[in-house]
């Protein structure tokens, strides 16, 4: 089951507590600057590269806060759940670290990398078909055989507050901020963003951004209410999940506008990032 605590009730006390527990078993990952992106964007520009973090992604952080929050009574039957790849790897790596099973559900149109990555953590994949609701199914069945543990990959308040630390630790390191602005898929980063910017740091506008192709949550925003696209294509494979009614309240309350960026544009800045 999910958390009891939903995540409007959510305070900057846990997002202190998320990094003190997984201080451990994570980075506090560099944040880099490039010239040349701030003259051709005209504004000086920090990036908070979690592409260094443990296991590749951000999503460590709230997959650690979730898997050594919970007590050894829920922890013995493991962690389960259904992720697009980089929650995936990054509970199957915190679930390895306190030495409990791991069990996920994957698209079978994940990329193989990533399957071969959270088998070699130790995770157990069962494969569903490329949609949302296809996923929920096939997980549905998997927690029943296993009894374990469900870690949302974006909607659970652990994660939330897990995924809240990063943005504290760019607080601490960059002043005069004026803009954040972070991706948006399920929601979890931006709403950990949005917690620890609206405690520590109101005047901060923070923006989110997602794929032309797969931009459920700017037509949630300009609606008012989640509207979610059940199969989006997109070379953004981690941004194609709908948001949840936790991440929602995030969204909907202290996201500034949600961007969006063709194809096209994705990959120009891939390419520029890389060659910079």
């Amino acid at each position: 089951m999910e958390s009891v605590v939903v995540a409007p009730d959510l305070t900057i006390d846990h997002v202190l507590q998320a990094r003190e527990r997984i201080n451990p078993h994570i980075h506090n990952t560099p944040i880099l600057t490039s010239a040349y992106l701030n003259e051709r964007i005209g504004a000086e520009l920090f990036f908070k590269c979690e592409n260094f973090q443990k296991a590749g992604a951000f999503k460590v952080r709230g997959a650690c806060n979730s898997v050594f929050g919970l007590t050894d009574e829920d922890a013995v039957s493991g962690v389960a759940t259904h992720s697009s790849g980089n929650h995936a790897l990054s509970l199957s790596y915190a679930a390895g670290r306190r030495g409990i099973p791991c069990h996920v559900v994957m698209p079978k149109t994940a990329p193989q990398a990533k399957k071969d990555a959270v088998l070699g953590y130790g995770g157990l994949i069962t494969e569903c078909e490329p949609s949302t609701s296809s996923r929920e199914a096939v997980f549905a069945e998997v927690q029943a055989k296993t009894g374990a543990e469900f870690v949302h990959p974006y909607n659970d308040p652990r994660v939330i507050a897990g995924q809240a630390t990063c943005s504290a630790e760019m607080l601490e390191s960059v002043e005069g901020l004026d803009t954040i602005v972070a991706p948006i898929g399920g929601g979890g980063m931006i709403s950990g963003t949005c917690l620890t910017v609206s405690n520590l740091a109101p005047h901060i506008e923070v923006f989110a951004a997602e794929p032309l192709q797969a931009d459920d949550a700017a037509r949630s925003f300009r609606s008012g209410r989640i509207i979610a696209d059940d199969a989006p294509v997109t070379v953004a494979d981690g941004l194609k999940v709908p948001l949840k009614e936790n991440t929602w309240h995030f969204v909907s309350h202290y996201v500034a506008d949600v961007l969006t960026a063709t194809e096209e544009e994705i990959i120009d800045a891939m390419r520029i990032t890389w060659q910079r």
